[in-house]
């Protein structure tokens, strides 16, 4: 006799809190934001997924944990993860854990407002001052910049802000 198991998204959900950025131990991906949707349908299950930027060399071990995680859900017979570049991802996406996990990893979270002229500004993760300085707009990924703390003495990164809320 054939039992079918139902998929909730409740589950697949549940799934995707658990795949971790894989530079950032303390992010998942719907932390990021960059789930935009789950599709079900019996067994079969399509995750698209927004990259944070173009490029991003680590998608394909995003994708890899996604397809992963997701096929251990119950009832999971067949995984697909798409990637769209529309609507484009932005840093305003980041849920308030995902903030949290950013400043725990030594990461500013990205600012939610601009200067008038464009420029933003973070307080350091380390010690909460805001003299601070950006020291290069081009950090170790596409996605941070490297700034310095004047109060801690301490260099870090910061989440690039990519709004579309300015």
């Amino acid at each position: 006799m054939y039992q079918s198991t139902l998929v909730a998204e409740k589950d697949i959900m549940e799934a995707l809190e658990l795949v971790q950025d894989p530079e950032i131990s303390t992010v998942s991906v719907v932390d990021l934001g960059m789930i935009e949707g789950v599709k079900i349908h019996d067994s079969y299950v399509s995750i698209t997924m927004l990259p944070t930027f173009l490029g991003c060399p680590a998608l394909e071990i995003i994708k890899k944990n996604v397809v992963e995680q997701i096929q251990s859900v119950a009832g999971v017979e067949a995984v697909e993860v798409l990637f769209k570049t529309a609507p484009p991802w932005t840093s305003d996406r980041i849920t308030e854990k995902g903030q949290k996990g950013l400043k725990a990893f030594g990461i500013a979270p990205p600012p939610k407002h601009f200067t008038e002229d464009g420029s933003w500004h973070v307080d350091c993760p380390y010690c909460g001052s805001t003299y601070v300085t950006l020291d290069n707009i081009f950090g170790p990924t596409a996605c941070r910049s490297i700034l310095y703390c004047k109060s801690c003495k301490n260099p870090f990164e910061a989440m690039k802000p990519i709004s579309n809320l300015m």
